[in-house]
């Protein structure tokens, strides 16, 4: 009984576990696609210069081809265990066990492998004033649908401050995206009438705490040691799980070889009736008893021969 309770308790364990893998690897995956988003803004921004590189140095393990692979496969594993469970099979709660092992390996190794500290300075900033002047113009389209994006979702005007944009191009006034309450023109209209409508605060710092890391990479790197302490406890567990499956199967053989064997017509009986009556009870336990004395008077007449031949060899 306590067996079965300790089976028990560790199958409902697994579900949960294998439960938290679905929902972690789904937080995971939906994360990095966040971040891959706003880190695309910003390499096209920083582009073949120093916060490229940091950026990319600090992102690389969040958006990592491995990450999303192992997170993939992470879904498909925790089903397998699932089902394992469920079924107390040996085999796949084998399978179960050693691919988390290879997975909490290759994650081991990827953040071992990736991990560095990105070495860039403020000063740096100042570096992305000189792709301003390409702003609006028809080749570069796509840097300029950038900065329009990033600036309206980071809040921020220019690099420093808005008054970049009239110093490093030949604009009047900064672009519509600085404005708090975008319309065609709100940038002029503020620039003529009222400042406290542009957004005050540079990109260059948005830019600067965004490699050194925000909040979404915390969630991730948090949800990450997650998962690798709770591979580490489902692998404890299945195989606490395996060898009390196993030593109970082994220790029930014995026990299932030791039950007596009922005769052929007993069983027959048995097997017609669907249940085992009274009179069949009597019968059957009467046969039993019958064949028994027969092998006891048997027994008892080889013995009388085998004393009989050897008085005549005597004589």
């Amino acid at each position: 009984m306590a067996q079965e309770d300790a089976v028990r308790c560790l199958r409902c364990l697994l579900y949960a576990l294998n439960l938290l893998f679905w929902l972690m690897s789904v937080c995971v995956l939906g994360v990095a696609a966040w971040i891959r988003d706003t880190l695309n803004t910003v390499l096209t921004l920083t582009a073949h210069t120093r916060l490229e590189d940091a950026a990319v140095l600090t992102y690389s393990p969040a958006v990592h081809p491995v990450l999303i692979c192992v997170c993939c496969l992470l879904l498909i594993v925790a089903m397998v265990g699932y089902c394992g469970t469920l079924r107390s099979d040996l085999l796949l709660l084998s399978w179960y066990f050693c691919s988390l092992l290879v997975i909490f390996c290759v994650e081991l190794a990827s953040a071992v492998w990736t991990y560095d500290e990105p070495s860039v300075q403020r000063a740096d900033m100042i570096s992305l004033k000189f792709r301003m002047p390409n702003y609006g113009l028809q080749r570069y389209q796509w840097l300029t649908h950038t900065w329009d994006s990033f600036q309206t979702q980071f809040k921020c005007c220019g690099v420093i401050y808005f008054t970049d944009w009239l110093e490093m191009t030949e604009m009047e006034w900064p672009p519509d995206s600085c404005c708090t309450h975008q319309y065609p023109g709100c940038a002029r209209h503020a620039h003529q009438h009222d400042l406290s409508d542009l957004h005050q605060e540079g990109c260059g710092p948005k830019i600067y705490s965004f490699i050194r890391g925000t909040k979404q990479l915390q969630v991730l790197r948090f949800l990450g040691v997650s998962i690798g302490v709770a591979q580490i406890l489902a692998m404890a567990l299945t195989l606490t799980l395996l060898w009390a499956l196993y030593y109970g199967r082994q220790f029930q053989k014995p026990n299932s070889e030791a039950t007596p064997v009922l005769p052929e017509d007993c069983v027959s009986i048995a097997a017609t009736n669907g249940t085992t009556t009274g009179s069949s009870k009597y019968g059957c336990s009467h046969m039993m008893k019958g064949r028994t004395d027969m092998s006891a008077a048997q027994a008892e007449l080889r013995d009388a021969q085998v004393e009989a031949e050897w008085l005549n060899a005597a004589g």
